[in-house]
């Protein structure tokens, strides 16, 4: 035990120096995995590994490996807290108590409730806005794409949904080529990811800009027209909380309860922008449907 702590020790005070995970590199979780798969995980013992796993841990893809890797985890865990020390991370994530196969059980259930908000609102919105409205389809696909598709999507998506309100609606053909270019885009940066190399500080930097661009456009063009379309403040109001809270992302602690950590709060903080943002859509396609049928009636 003596050894295990100073070896302890040693890594705790080289953690700020260390790049990677803390956790993983501990000897003794290393050992613990080890000694685990040679007891658990080959032969006979894997049989009976499997037999006793309850069926949606193995459905969901859970190993006896990765069994081994979360009851280590908490074993180094524990020895860090009877050390002293501050809890580690453990491959690029801090330790969460599973809940059946969800390793991040809050972050599950926020996830799935911005998603449930989603459809709410969305079934709102096409229940008051009638499909003939300029903006009715672009924003039902933008709230499919918030379920189905990664961030970058939905933040290019999104500049699309901007274009087109501020200038696709008079001059078609430009937002068409700009869609294109957005595709392209999305292309290039998905196939940069994927087939040759997965550079987080690239994808943060990438997604920051486009992000950018997202908040400085929609925020122009709200400002632009804050007079005349009172109802631009509920995008005013979403745009600034979205950036507001995305600061969230930034803060880096163990999860309270071991469960709920900063980006779980995020997902939770955000359902009711969802809310606010799906009536600033309304609100939008109604008051571009009166206009539209004005302008027929003047016609």
């Amino acid at each position: 035990m003596a050894g295990r702590a100073s070896r302890l020790l040693l890594l705790a005070g080289a953690a700020a120096l260390a790049s990677g995970s803390q956790g993983d590199r501990e000897p003794v979780y290393r050992e613990c995995v080890l000694q685990c798969e040679e007891r658990n995980c080959s032969g006979g013992a894997l049989k009976h590994f499997r037999s006793r796993q309850p069926i949606y841990m193995s459905l969901a893809g859970w190993t006896c490996r990765d069994d081994c890797k979360y009851e280590c985890m908490w074993v180094t865990v524990g020895l860090y807290l009877q050390e002293g020390h501050q809890v580690p991370q453990f491959h690029g994530k801090w330790p969460f108590s599973r809940f059946l196969f969800f390793q991040e059980p809050a972050s599950a259930v926020a996830s799935f409730l911005n998603g449930l908000a989603s459809l709410v609102m969305l079934c709102r919105y096409r229940t008051s806005v009638p499909a003939s409205s300029p903006m009715y389809h672009t924003c039902v696909a933008f709230a499919w794409k918030m379920d189905y598709f990664c961030a970058s999507t939905v933040i290019l998506h999104s500049i699309y949904l901007c274009c087109v309100r501020t200038v696709g609606l008079q001059h078609p053909a430009v937002a068409n080529v700009f869609r294109a270019l957005l595709l392209l885009l999305l292309t290039a940066h998905v196939s940069y990811l994927s087939l040759i190399h997965f550079d987080y500080g690239y994808n943060l930097a990438a997604n920051v800009a486009i992000g950018l661009v997202n908040v400085v456009w929609w925020l122009a063009w709200c400002l632009w027209n804050r007079r005349r379309l009172p109802h631009v403040r509920k995008c005013v109001a979403v745009v600034l909380l979205l950036q507001g809270l995305s600061l969230l992302e930034l803060l880096d602690f163990p999860p309270l309860f071991w469960v709920l950590d900063a980006h779980a709060i995020w997902h939770i903080s955000t359902i009711p922008v969802h809310v606010l943002f799906f009536s600033f859509l309304e609100d939008d396609s109604l008051y571009l449907l009166k206009e539209s049928e004005a302008k027929l009636k003047l016609d």
